[in-house]
């Protein structure tokens, strides 16, 4: 049946116009909607070539391409671009659809349809906005093209926005909302555009034309489709919820305001560090509170001055300093502590605020944050400039027990809700809470400071270091709230680079037990200073761990246990200790126990053979210290280069959870690998044992043997004949060359012929010479009399005794000590370029103070 349709119809809209191609490629036949779509009529198009005469010279050489595809009978649809020959630079997009054919002469040609894209899209645009209830709907309705201009509104957005409806074709969003608002608007759009993802409930913010007043509008978005499902656009559908916006507002910040405070009870305060307690109070209050926010401490309190402003008098305001008028004294210097912020890192609005963390500022006399703090009352700042971001600051002081502690601001930015009333108190309530928590930290640091000050005296200094030792150490206190405890360690130097190994625990907690610690490891260094055996310092220990509970020491403590009246008031201190010394020359160890846990020893196993299992040493127990009357043993044992020697307390390796044995063995395994660094053979027994830290302190001192090199010894005996004093000035003579030590010799021949001297004259027996050498030069002469030389001061008459003297006054140190069989009389002399100590010549003064 045939059907003409009336001018008007779709066919009308869509412009379809046909032409065709012949065998040549060029335009043979030419449709009078050709003429209308391209504007050129038959004759000025037929017999040219489409590609030269309607594409741009860039897309020729791919059009002639794809006319070659054609011809040879390849079907071709797509969007070509065209211009009109001759015109005015008037140009648009076709979109082609091209049959092959063939001709009566079965040659190929083509059949070309074409429409202006241009209109296909307008004619798709106004069906989808026909479809939408426009002119019906009681809500601003918009559609936005793919390039997020309006396309249609409705008469209500006009009636809301002004203008005509068709006046707002073409338009954006930045029209009609503020730059932030419309940014949000705008990427809200892009997003459905691409994703295809409804929008629901978008809360945007803006005003109306010619009024101030902020409206709410709820903005829901989708995504608008042609015919063949291609997106054209977007609609948005907006309704203003102002009303209902301020009443749930109101609702809500009554419930954030309880559940703020709530919060803040359970979040402010976990910590007891006054850092930590202000990062608490802002992780509370941003975003929940306010958008910007910052926490000012005195620097007094932080220090442990303590020096903060009197408590308020009057009716809320505190005595001026002398010298100073009303209102122009400045704050004391404050501290910036903790800033946080949900939008950006900008200042704040009061002019002071302009800090970083940590930086110590004072507030100007007639500033908010000088005035808040001198009244003890919270300020509120209201934002008067254009640019400014913040719109109203709370300054609010940090006041605990009536005493202002710091300074907190709370700050909202422009678009969000200002503070009023109810938002003081609750800042006020927030600030006095965070004040409290600050102060018992301030509280808990200025004891836990003391109690570090304690325990650090009491500890080894640095990494401790001795002559043929690697030495590595780590102590943990069982009080994680004082960091002070009962067990200690030590590493003592003593003369013929030996060195003494001390750990010790006093049984109980907290400070007395490591005031009780202190005094012990005091009485420790002493008595090693006076060079005696491991088995008579443990025995003067004891005698002085019985008189550290009775006021007149040891001495009374015997005489209170006659009576049991007195006994009972005298406090017992008991503690465990070994105490060893270490001689590298002959890589011996001389071990003596007090009550306390067996060193550990690991052998270095043979090249290639497996590691050798850890052994408790057999070291006599002991009693512990404190106890008196029973006498305590020592044992020597020889230490093979590369052995690793384990000294520890009970609380590394005995728990409630498990037995002492248990504890035992797994320290002996995880000491089964001694060839790691030392310092990673420690970490491992920590995190290897389960030590269950916090029940009681650890204290572990770990030393791998080295011993000294054969070639840094020197050990002679000599006669006891006159001789022999010139003998022992040529073994020096000739030794140091060896060493490099040239600029010793003359010192070292002197004093080894002062030494050598004295025991011919004073000694008996043979007499032995020993060179040491190592971070220093020690030289030590041994005779079998146990009588002790003394230094004295010869008389003007005398012709000697002034040997000693001379050792005294030409060594960095000498002495003299008790051996088994007999006496050592040593010294000490720096290595050159060894530092300030470095011996030098004698001046003038002291040679005449050797003769009065």
């Amino acid at each position: 049946m045939w059907h003409s349709s009336p001018p008007g119809s779709i066919y009308d809209y869509i412009k379809v116009a046909s032409f065709s191609i012949g065998p040549d490629g060029l335009v043979d036949q030419w449709s009078l909607r050709a003429e209308e779509l391209f504007g050129l009529t038959a004759a000025q198009a037929v017999g040219r070539d489409p590609v030269d005469a309607f594409m741009p010279p860039e897309l020729r050489a791919d059009g002639h391409r794809r006319m070659a595809e054609i011809l040879d009978g390849k079907e071709w649809t797509g969007l070509v671009p065209f211009r009109i020959p001759g015109g005015d630079g008037a140009h648009g997009v076709a979109e082609i659809y091209v049959m092959p054919t063939q001709t009566e002469t079965a040659e190929r040609a083509a059949l070309c349809v074409v429409v202006d894209v241009r209109a296909l899209r307008c004619i798709e645009s106004d069906l989808a906005a026909s479809q939408a209830i426009f002119g019906q709907s009681p809500f601003g309705f918009l559609l936005f093209g793919t390039d997020l201009t309006v396309q249609r509104a409705n008469r209500r957005f006009a009636t809301v926005f002004g203008g005509a409806v068709e006046e707002h074709r073409g338009r954006t969003v930045h029209d009609y909302l503020p730059a932030q608002e419309a940014d949000r608007m705008t990427e809200a759009l892009r997003r459905v555009l691409e994703t295809g993802d409804s929008v629901t409930d978008l809360r945007i913010t803006g005003a109306a034309p010619g009024s101030r007043e902020h409206r709410h509008w709820s903005i829901n978005l989708y995504r608008v489709h042609g015919g063949t499902g291609r997106p054209i656009g977007v609609a948005g559908l907006g309704t203003d919820v102002t009303r209902r916006h301020l009443a749930a507002r109101e609702a809500a910040g009554v419930r954030r305001n309880l559940a703020l405070l709530n919060e803040a009870g359970h979040r402010i305060g976990t910590s007891l560090d006054l850092e930590t307690t202000a990062r608490e109070l802002l992780d509370v209050t941003v975003p929940g509170f306010c958008d910007l926010a910052a926490v000012d401490l005195y620097q007094g309190l932080l220090l442990g001055d303590d020096d903060r402003p009197a408590r308020p008098h009057g009716p809320g305001v505190p005595p001026l300093p002398q010298g100073r008028g009303p209102g122009r004294a400045p704050s004391p210097p404050l501290r910036r502590v903790a800033f946080a912020s949900a939008v950006s890192d900008g200042p704040l609005s009061d002019p002071g605020a302009a800090v970083s963390v940590g930086e110590v500022h004072r507030y100007p006399a007639a500033s908010p944050g000088a005035l808040a703090l001198r009244t003890a009352r919270p300020r509120l700042i209201e934002g008067d400039g254009a640019d400014d971001l913040v719109q109203s600051t709370l300054v609010v002081p940090m006041v605990a027990h009536d005493t202002v502690v710091g300074l907190a601001q709370f700050s909202r930015t422009k678009g969000s809700e200002p503070f009023g009333e109810r938002d003081r108190a609750v800042a006020v309530e927030l600030a006095a809470r965070a004040a409290v928590c600050i102060d018992n930290a301030r509280l808990y640091r200025r004891e836990h400071e003391r109690a570090l000050i304690l325990q650090r005296s009491l500890l080894p200094p640095g990494d401790p270091e001795a002559a043929g030792l690697d030495i590595a150490c780590r102590y943990l206190p069982g009080n994680a709230a004082t960091e002070v405890g009962g067990d200690w360690f030590d590493v003592i130097e003593l003369p013929g680079h030996r060195t003494a190994l001390v750990v010790g625990d006093v049984m109980g907690r907290g400070l007395r037990a490591a005031v009780a610690m202190g005094e012990l490891r005091t009485a420790v260094r002493t008595l090693a200073l006076l060079d005696l055996e491991p088995a008579e310092v443990l025995t003067a220990l004891d005698e002085i761990a019985r008189g550290l509970g009775a006021p007149g020491g040891a001495q009374q403590a015997s005489r209170a246990a006659l009576h049991s009246r007195d006994a009972d008031r005298s406090e017992v201190y008991l503690a465990t200790c070994v105490y060893a010394v270490y001689d590298p020359v002959t890589r011996r160890c001389t071990i003596a126990n007090a009550g306390h846990m067996p060193p550990v020893l690991v052998e270095p196993a043979e090249p290639g053979a497996p590691p050798r299992p850890a052994l408790l040493l057999e070291v006599p127990p002991g009693m512990p210290l404190g106890v008196g009357g029973e006498p305590f043993e020592e044992v020597e044992v020889d230490l093979p280069e590369g052995a690793l020697l384990a000294l520890y307390t009970d609380g590394l390796v005995e728990s409630r959870d498990h037995p002492l044995e248990e504890g035992l063995r797994g320290l002996r395994e995880a000491l089964a690998d001694p060839v790691r660094p030392l310092e990673d053979v420690c970490d491992h027994v920590l995190n290897t044992l389960d030590t269950r830290h916090g029940e009681d302190d650890i204290a572990l001192l770990m030393a791998r043997v080295q011993g000294l090199p054969i070639d840094a010894v020197g050990d002679w005996q000599l006669p006891r004949e006159a001789r022999s004093v010139g003998r022992a000035r040529e073994l020096a003579r000739a030794k140091l060359p060896a060493w490099g030590l040239e600029g010793l010799l003359d010192t070292t021949e002197l004093l080894v012929s002062e030494l050598v001297t004295n025991a011919l004259r004073y000694g008996e027996g043979e007499i032995r010479l020993r060179l040491l050498l190592d971070r220093t030069l020690v030289c030590e002469v041994w005779d079998g009399n146990l009588v002790q030389p003394r230094r004295r001061r010869a008389r003007d008459t005398d012709e000697g005794g002034r040997g000693l003297q001379l050792v005294g006054l030409l060594s960095a140190g000498w002495g003299t000590r008790r051996t088994h069989r007999g006496k050592t009389v040593w010294f000490e002399l720096p290595l050159p370029g060894g530092g300030p100590e470095s011996v030098t010549e004698l001046s003038a003064e002291q040679l005449l103070s050797m003769y009065g």
